[in-house]
């Protein structure tokens, strides 16, 4: 029997199905190696959206997709349903939820999640929104908050009920900002008769100078200046100090009394124990090579959010962005191959395809190499890059209908609340999780 046909093919483990992990994975079809993704969800989701399932604009369903259809016609693919605990890097093995597991090469690519600086206060009583589950549980919390103020005989309660502080001014908390004041101004109105819009009070934190800062002064300008215009209330170069459930203290000496708090100020990398801390950076990013491998190990590789490569550009790590995960994913599947191959690597350099950021209806920023947008052009851009990216032909159609709809209507259809919130608790009402 040929000695080649019987050997084992090298084994490439992936944690987590992210943009970095699903890039990765596809990159290596076809390649004499045996791939195996492992995750503790059994779909990819497409985050840059969970800001619409937070506001109801769009159901949770349409921005994820079942990673087993994803890689359905590549042999060489494997994917188990489990939660790694530790890694093993001294016998190159994972211990996870379904037993002990092997590899030869060990990419890491477990993404972010929510970043509270340390203060247990804001992170038991402030709503994150790093996957479904918490964008649809900012989506019930924000609902039953309004359908109380619509029985609250109490002027205070009632102002705190409809009053959203949104923490962080990057991408995330201004599209958070603006689909809360879409909401505002053409929806409260008409769904809640007994609620003014005047009521609804919008405010976003931001720490920097600017929102949008990591975008071109344009941007930033244009986007305060639309958030402005559709009544959020700006304050910049603060930080939140406390949040008790019921009034947020701001580092300027302000208070604003509120329930709601969505934090959307920073995040931090995630990823199982195992690695010596002399591999882990500052935001608990994994630092690696410019081939994607973990400083420190010859067989282990981070990419995506959670990791932190230090190129001439990005002297902090490349931003925790799409592009970046897509564009390391893709370029370390070739790296491995060269490995196997017993080639020379090639260091990643990053094409930086530009930045988009919607603000609302007809209104976005685009940043694409020294060329700014902004207005109903931008939001085309943005649209369009969205859709094509979302993974799933149904979950196009899906989006693009919901979109059609909110454009002709100023409305949407997806405001349910199908998981009660418990706001005592912050967590989801475990009969209808």
């Amino acid at each position: 029997m040929d000695e080649q046909k019987t050997a084992r093919r090298p084994k490439v483990v992936i944690i987590g199905g992210g943009f970095a992990g699903i890039n990765l994975a596809k990159k290596l079809k076809d390649k004499p190696v045996d791939v195996l993704l492992l995750d503790k969800h059994n779909y990819h989701t497409f985050q840059p959206l969970l800001y619409q399932v937070a506001m109801g604009y769009i159901e949770a369903d349409s921005i994820a997709f079942p990673l087993r259809r994803i890689f359905a016609k590549q042999a060489n693919f494997t994917f188990n349903l489990a939660e790694v605990q530790k890694i093993n890097t001294d016998r190159n093995t994972l211990s996870t939820s379904i037993g002990e597991i092997a590899y030869d090469y060990l990419v890491i690519a477990t993404g972010a999640d929510t970043n509270f600086f340390g203060n247990k206060q804001i992170e038991h009583f402030a709503m994150p929104m790093k996957n479904v589950g918490e964008a649809l549980n900012i989506r019930s919390f924000m609902l039953q908050n309004l359908e109380r103020a619509v029985i609250e005989s109490d002027p205070a309660e009632r102002d705190a009920l409809l009053t959203f502080v949104v923490v962080g001014g990057g991408p995330t908390g201004v599209e958070l900002s603006g689909a809360l004041a879409e909401i505002r101004n053409h929806i409260l109105a008409e769904d809640y008769a007994t609620l003014d819009k005047e009521e609804m009070k919008i405010f976003l934190v931001e720490g920097k100078p600017v929102v949008l800062g990591a975008m071109s002064s344009n941007a930033s300008e244009s986007a305060k200046k639309e958030l402005l215009k559709m009544g959020v209330t700006i304050y910049n170069s603060v930080h939140v100090t406390e949040f008790d459930g019921n009034e947020v203290k701001i580092s300027d000496g302000t208070i604003i009394k509120t329930h709601n708090v969505f934090w959307a100020a920073g995040v931090m990398g995630l990823h199982p124990e195992g690695l010596q801390s002399t591999s882990v950076t500052r935001g608990n990013r994994i630092q690696t090579d410019k081939i994607s491998r973990v400083v420190g190990y010859q067989n282990v590789f981070a990419i995506g959010d959670v990791s932190a490569m230090i190129i001439e550009q990005y002297p902090n790590g490349l931003p925790g962005m799409a592009q970046p995960a897509i564009q390391t994913g893709r370029h370390l599947a070739k790296n491995i191959m060269h490995l196997v191959n017993n080639e020379p690597t090639e260091p990643f350099k990053y094409f930086d395809k530009g930045s988009l950021a919607t603000i609302g209806q007809n209104q976005a920023v685009a940043d694409i190499g020294k060329l700014h947008f902004h207005g109903f052009i931008a939001w085309i851009m943005w649209m369009f890059v969205h859709l094509t990216s979302l993974v799933g032909f149904t979950n196009k159609l899906s989006v693009l209908a919901n979109w059609m709809l909110k454009y002709l209507t100023r409305n949407t259809d997806d405001r349910l609340i199908v998981r009660f919130f418990d706001t005592k608790t912050r967590m989801a009402d475990p009969e209808t999780r």
